[in-house]
C-alpha cells in the first residue's frame, strides 16, 4: 500500500463534491479529509491542518479558486477542478499539478492522483505506475511492463510481463487512465503499449504470445504512430 496523501476539496456544488469524494474512495492512497462549499472555511481548515492536495474548483463566488490558490502557494499541490478549459491556463501559470474538467472521469481522476503521488513521494524519477483494484486488493502497474489492456464487459485485464491483473472499469476510463504518447486503442476491446509491438498485419498484431486484433478504423494512426 502506498503512503497516504491527505486531501481536501473545494467546491460551490455539493453534487461535484460528491463525485470527487466517490472518486477518492476508490483510491488507496488517497484520505480525503474534508470537503467544503465554502472557500473561505476552508482557508479557516487550513490555518491548524496539513494537507497534501486540494481539489479546487475555480469558478466560485467570493473567492475564485484561483484567488484560494494565490493565498495557499505552494503548502500544497493543487489540482483545479472545473466546468470551463478557458480557466487552463491561468491554472498552470499558478503550478497547478493538474487541470481536470468536469464532469470528471474516474481515469482522468486517477491519473491527476498517480500524478501527486508521485511529485509528494520523490517517485517521480522511477518508472511510472497507476494502481488499479483487483477484488478486494490494490495492484501497482508498472507502465513500462505493461503489454496491454483487454476489455471484457465492464472488466479490464491488464497484461504486465508475467503477471495480470483483472478490474472492474471500462476502457474508456483505462483510455483516460494511461499516458496518450505510450498506448493507443487498436480495436473496441484493446489498448496496447506501442513500444511492446512487435509485428503489424493487416488486421492483428503481436505482442509477446498474444495475437491482438487491430480494427481498420484505427491501422493507419498506429501506423503512423510507429514510424
Amino acid at each position: 500500500m502506498p503512503p497516504t496523501l491527505r486531501c481536501i476539496a473545494i467546491d460551490d456544488e455539493p453534487i461535484a463534491l460528491d463525485i470527487i469524494k466517490a472518486h477518492a474512495g476508490k483510491v488507496p492512497f488517497l484520505d480525503l479529509k474534508r470537503t467544503f462549499v465554502n472557500a473561505f472555511e476552508a482557508l479557516t481548515f487550513l490555518k491548524t491542518e496539513t494537507v497534501d492536495l486540494i481539489f479546487l474548483d475555480i469558478n466560485m463566488p467570493d473567492l475564485t479558486g484561483l484567488d484560494f490558490a494565490q493565498v495557499v502557494g505552494n503548502k500544497s499541490l493543487v489540482v483545479f477542478t472545473t466546468a470551463y478549459p478557458e480557466y487552463a491556463l491561468q491554472g498552470f501559470e499558478l503550478s497547478a499539478l493538474d487541470y481536470l474538467l468536469k464532469p470528471i472521469a474516474f481515469g482522468r481522476f486517477m491519473q491527476a492522483a498517480n500524478k501527486a503521488y508521485e511529485r509528494l513521494s520523490g517517485d517521480s524519477k522511477k518508472s511510472p505506475f497507476v494502481f488499479v483494484k483487483d477484488g478486494y486488493d490494490w495492484v501497482r502497474i508498472n507502465l513500462d511492463e505493461l503489454q496491454y489492456v483487454e476489455s471484457e464487459g465492464n472488466y479490464l485485464t491488464f497484461q504486465e510481463t508475467g503477471k495480470k491483473a483483472l478490474t472492474r472499469m471500462t476502457i474508456t476510463e483505462a483510455i483516460d487512465l494511461l499516458p496518450a504518447d505510450q498506448f493507443m486503442r487498436v480495436h473496441k476491446s484493446y489498448i496496447v503499449a506501442l513500444d511492446r509491438i512487435e509485428k503489424i498485419e493487416r488486421h492483428q498484431l503481436t505482442i509477446g504470445k498474444a495475437q491482438i486484433p487491430l480494427a481498420g478504423s484505427y491501422r493507419d494512426e498506429l501506423l503512423e504512430r510507429v514510424k
